[in-house]
């Protein structure tokens, strides 16, 4: 009897498969493996999760920063540092650009804890994160590029400002927030008049008066209020409405005695 080992036929049989069944079995070793890495912090303790963290966060690596401030989280979700760690989640979202995941981040942690000592930080980030930064703060062609912008960023932040100003009067982020609230109230005014003013010059006096209300309800003390007021006289005029465009006119003169405003060409 031949010794089957020894036949030609069965010789080849062996060889193909060998070839072929070598890297299905190098592929299963090597996913074998990955699935048998480790990750580095495993076992390393809140106190090193955090300290790890800072260390990045300082160096600027917000992305780094922020995955170890999550693992920090998720493993010691009740430890010291757990409210730490979500405000700082929340920030490198804001710094690396995150917008929504920032927002979201912020959220979270005023509903986990409305009662925390950080949470006019909190307010005061979420301001921060749709904030349109000015190169000068509060300067007139600033306000012109930044009205021409969306403005549902700047009204978002505006809300946040102004919530934060109401909620912590007291708050060590008073100061920097009443000056950003200043700026994004004439922006957002300005924003309304210029709307407004495109409405009147296209007839559509009604559509330009409910603009200019809105900038006068909404935002009070913003330069460009003479000017929703000039608009509003010249359509209640346009409209043969006499009673309404006197008593604007009215509220113009006491507000604006010199205004070009009252000239009877807008």
């Amino acid at each position: 009897m031949m010794d089957s080992t020894r036949h030609p036929v069965a010789g080849r049989v062996r060889h193909i498969l060998s070839h072929r069944l070598l890297p299905v079995v190098l592929a299963v070793l090597v996913v074998g493996c990955t699935g048998l890495e480790k990750d580095p912090t495993a076992k390393w303790d809140a106190d090193r999760l955090y300290n790890e963290a800072r260390t990045e966060l300082q160096a600027g690596a917000w992305t780094k920063a922020r995955e170890l401030y999550e693992k920090l989280e998720a493993r010691y979700p009740f430890g010291r540092y757990a409210q730490q760690a979500q405000i700082e989640i929340a920030y490198c979202y804001y710094k690396e650009g995150e917008t929504a995941d920032a927002i979201s981040a912020t959220d979270r942690f005023l509903k986990l804890n409305p009662t925390s000592p950080n949470a006019d930080y909190v307010y005061y980030l979420r301001g921060l994160v749709n904030f349109i930064e000015p190169p000068v703060l509060l300067g007139p062609i600033v306000h012109y590029r930044v009205s021409e912008r969306d403005p549902k960023a700047m009204l978002e932040s505006f809300e946040a400002f102004k919530e934060l100003l109401a909620r912590f009067p007291a708050s060590r982020y008073r100061e920097d927030a009443t000056l950003r609230l200043s700026f994004l109230r004439d922006a957002l005014a300005d924003h309304e008049v210029r709307v407004a003013d495109y409405y009147y010059r296209r007839g559509a006096y009604l559509a330009a008066i409910n603009r200019a209300q809105t900038a006068l309800r909404e935002y009070q003390g913003a330069p460009a209020l003479e000017r929703a007021l000039g608009i509003m006289v010249h359509s209640y005029e346009r409209l043969e409405l006499p009673e309404l465009r006197v008593s604007a006119e009215r509220v113009l003169r006491a507000n604006y005695p010199k205004s070009a405003e009252l000239n009877d060409n807008l």
